[in-house]
């Protein structure tokens, strides 16, 4: 049996803390620039649906490609008003961003032909045909950007993916 010497339970004991220092920066950096997002709604169906979680990496409208899935506020004027809010006290959508500053105006979001996005704006479109979105409130803030979608988390198995057997408790209303 080899005998660990002073010198080298020293030099693992000071590993062990520069990975557990790193661990935590890594574990700090992750709750400042990701947030896991419930989506409710379909506006962004199939792509995602209502009940799906997605961790977003908050990010500021130069790093928004068009195309990305991006999660912001909805303007808080004209005739679609933004839903109750979260728990966080504010309403966020989830929407494709289809056209960033400079970009041509797409197809359905008020403004003239020709005209481009304008700086400090994004129009966003929901993939399913009925969402609520530029076509309808206009352009969105990129103030109001909390950041794009990098991943799709599905933690609980929608009831088309469940295997045979998974039994849902209910309960009786009646009392």
């Amino acid at each position: 049996m080899r005998r660990t010497t002073t010198s080298q339970g020293l030099r693992l004991l000071g590993g062990a803390g520069i990975a557990a220092a790193g661990a935590l920066l890594a574990l700090r950096w992750g709750r400042r620039s990701l947030v896991v997002v419930t989506v409710h709604g379909t506006s962004m169906f199939p792509t995602l649906q209502d009940g799906d979680r997605v961790l977003v990496r908050r990010r500021p409208l130069s790093q928004v490609r068009r195309g990305d899935i991006v999660v912001l506020e909805p303007p808080r004027d004209g005739r679609y008003l933004p839903g109750p809010a979260g728990p966080d006290g504010r309403t966020w959508n989830v929407k494709r961003a289809a056209a960033l500053p400079g970009d041509e105006l797409p197809s359905g979001v008020p403004g003239a032909s020709g005209d481009t996005v304008p700086p400090g704006a994004l129009a966003v479109l929901g993939d399913n045909p009925d969402s609520i979105d530029s076509r309808h409130r206009g352009l969105f803030s990129g103030d109001r950007l909390l950041g794009v979608v990098v991943r799709h988390l599905n933690v609980t198995p929608r009831p088309s993916q469940r295997p045979d057997g998974w039994q849902i408790p209910t309960r009786s209303s009646r009392s």
